[in-house]
């Protein structure tokens, strides 16, 4: 179908997510990038809202409702990890259903009127955004770095260097798994001889 793309990207979107909020450690839920500033949301913060957000935008616009609360019972690092897997888990198989036509009908987005695919587009975009906070987040915490879509520093550097992609887990279920029996993400080589970004020092 002419949409299956947005649906393949959605369904690795939700493992980019969840390989994020892996690196974290349960004490850095607190941090904020600014511990003196509220205004830069927590670690804990970061993850409500993807859990929040995400369910109000697939319940209110694109009318998929997993009827379940957005939120783990216990709000910890793998409480958020187990209940985002599980439903957008569920999301995933509801929009795989969807023909074209569902696709393409205009539905509300806040005040004005969008396709389903223009607004899962734009969902796709907004939670890219917030991984991107959370992954300087990680940064600034001083944790470790898999691959989210290409090489980092501690796969080896720099693309043009020939520095691997090296994803923490290769599946969900692994990842579920590795993270419920304390961590099991695959070994990180570290940046290499050469600098890990285009302009060192």
């Amino acid at each position: 179908m002419t949409y299956d793309f947005l649906v393949e990207t959605y369904e690795t979107e939700r493992i980019k997510v969840l390989s994020v909020w892996s690196e974290f450690h349960d004490e850095d839920l607190k941090a904020r990038p600014n511990a003196k500033d509220a205004r830069g949301r927590s670690v804990h913060e970061q993850m409500v809202h993807q859990c929040v957000s995400e369910d109000l935008w697939f319940r209110t616009m694109l009318g998929v409702d997993v009827s379940a609360p957005p939120l783990p019972k216990v709000e910890s690092r793998l409480g958020f990890i187990q209940q985002y897997a599980e439903d957008s888990g569920k999301r995933l198989a509801a929009v795989r259903e969807k023909d074209d036509a569902w696709w393409t009908e205009a539905v509300m987005f806040f005040e004005a009127r969008r396709t389903r695919a223009w607004v899962m587009t734009r969902r796709l975009t907004h939670t890219s955004h917030h991984r991107g906070q959370q992954m300087a987040m990680l940064r600034m915490l001083a944790r470790d770095l898999h691959s989210n879509y290409g090489p980092t520093a501690d796969t080896g550097g720099l693309m043009q260097n020939h520095a691997p992609t090296i994803y923490a887990y290769s599946s969900i279920e692994s990842l579920l798994q590795g993270e419920a029996s304390g961590g099991r993400k695959v070994a990180l080589p570290g940046p290499g001889e050469k600098p890990p970004t285009e302009r060192p020092g």
